[in-house]
C-alpha cells in the first residue's frame, strides 16, 4: 500500500505564498513523476505541475513564472511553491506519483488534496 500526505495549503492574501508538500510512503519500488493538480468548485481537475526523477518540470501557462515544483528524490517528496497568489489560484491542490509499486502495480497513486484559498 502507498499513501500520499499533503500538507501546507490554508489561506492567504493575494499576493502572498504558500508552500505545499507531497511524501509518498510505503511499498514503492520507483518514482517517475509526481506533480500537483488542482480543482475548483465546478471545475475539472487541472495539471498546475508536473517533474520527472531526472527533475525536467512541466507548468500550466496560468502558474508559469509564479509556482515552483521541486522534488527531493531520496525522500520520495515533491513540494509546490506557489508565489503572487491570485483568487483565481483557489482550489483543492492534489498531489500525484506515477511509478512502480509492490505487487508489481505500475500506475498513479493520488493524495487526499489541500485546500488553498485566496482571499482578503
Amino acid at each position: 500500500q502507498v499513501q500520499l500526505v499533503e500538507s501546507g495549503g490554508g489561506l492567504v492574501q493575494p499576493g502572498g505564498s504558500l508552500r505545499l508538500s507531497c511524501a509518498a510512503s510505503g511499498s514503492i519500488f520507483s518514482i517517475n513523476a509526481m506533480g500537483w493538480y488542482r480543482q475548483a468548485p465546478g471545475k475539472q481537475r487541472e495539471l498546475v505541475a508536473a517533474i520527472t526523477s531526472g527533475g525536467s518540470t512541466n507548468y500550466a501557462d496560468s502558474v508559469k513564472g509564479r509556482f515552483t515544483i521541486s522534488r527531493d528524490n531520496a525522500k520520495n517528496t515533491v513540494y509546490l511553491q506557489m508565489n503572487s497568489l491570485k483568487p483565481e489560484d483557489t482550489a483543492v491542490y492534489y498531489c500525484n506519483a506515477d511509478g512502480k509499486y509492490g505487487l508489481g502495480y505500475e500506475g498513479d497513486y493520488w493524495g487526499q488534496g489541500t485546500q488553498v484559498t485566496v482571499s482578503s
